[in-house]
């Protein structure tokens, strides 16, 4: 994994979680409350979540072979698209199916205190674990907003446990203001709603993972500022005279494929053109130090031909 914080993050999301399955699905024994039977079955789904994203990492370190030469890499945003499939399915359906149950056959709670005191447990638990994600991410985030951190990040594990962690402590208190309302006006009806209330916010937490884990798996490039940094370090105004064009493209989080077209001077002999070659690619890999895997073709440019012609052309191209 990129960092030990990714991982604490998992870690402790996923201790948390464990613990308050286990005491949501006990509360859930004696209450009859659905919406604390959701919260159970969406702690469950976050459990095997952290499972799934401490595994994308592990299968993630293995190294290249002949059947995956760029490496594993992309294993990190296979399982975090696999986590946002379980939180659609296991919890934002069951909770979605449970609510519309429990709004047509109503039934009283039992024992509701003891429902409110394992949601106010689980709500410090959950603020725990969230608080870690939010420690750990804070140095990577950098000037973004938190939105803009989920959006851009390349990194899946971090973006994950933070909305799931949202997402969670949203729902203990949709589940604890439908167990509040279903006890205090004796309709047990709101503990249904909340429990929707619960399937639907899943669903949209759910369907936001898969849009950003889609695209990471797909393939993105880096970022606008890595590109810029690339571009510089690759012109030395000397034996390279420009990037005719680049593409560039995550193999994993800390790993950068990088293809580009590059200008040489058309005086140089082959030795120098090498020569030339080696030195950009200690500079790109000296700005950008994710950017392991450099493929550069060298050409000429000739002036523009024709009229309104506008910049240098490559020959060849």
């Amino acid at each position: 994994m990129s960092t030990g914080g990714g991982k604490r993050a998992i870690v402790a999301a996923l201790l948390a979680n464990l613990g308050i399955a286990v005491s949501k699905f006990v509360a859930f024994l004696i209450t009859g409350s659905s919406s604390l039977l959701a919260e159970s079955v969406h702690s469950v789904a976050d459990t095997g979540n952290q499972g799934l994203l401490l595994l994308g990492g592990k299968r993630a370190a293995r190294e290249p072979d002949p059947e995956h030469p760029f490496g594993y890499g992309n294993d990190r945003y296979f399982y975090a698209f696999v986590v946002a499939l379980v939180l659609f399915s296991l919890g934002s359906l069951f909770a979605l199916f449970e609510g519309y149950e429990k709004i047509s056959h109503p039934n009283p709670l039992d024992s509701p205190a003891i429902a409110v005191g394992v949601l106010v447990v689980a709500i410090g638990l959950e603020s725990f674990s969230f608080r870690t994600a939010i420690r750990e991410s804070t140095p990577l985030r950098g000037s973004l907003s938190w939105w803009g951190f989920i959006r851009r990040s390349k990194s899946p594990e971090l973006p994950v446990v933070l909305l799931e962690d949202a997402a969670a402590l949203l729902g203990l208190v949709f589940a604890l203001l439908g167990v509040g309302l279903a006890v205090a006006l004796d309709e047990p009806r709101f503990d249904g709603v909340g429990t929707l209330a619960i399937g639907l916010l899943l669903g949209v937490v759910a369907a936001i993972l898969a849009v950003e884990m889609k695209s990471l798996l797909t393939g993105e490039s880096a970022s606008a500022d890595q590109v810029e940094a690339i571009r510089t370090a690759l012109v030395d105004g000397r034996d390279i005279t420009r990037v005719i064009h680049m593409r560039t493209l995550h193999l994993g989080p800390e790993e950068l494929l990088v293809a580009a077209k590059i200008g040489l001077r058309p005086e140089l002999d082959l030795p120098a053109v090498a020569a030339a070659i080696d030195a950009a690619e200690r500079r790109v890999r000296a700005a950008v130090s994710i950017a392991h895997l450099l493929y550069l073709e060298p050409d000429l440019y000739r002036a523009p031909v024709g009229p309104g012609a506008s910049g240098a052309r490559p020959v060849g191209a």
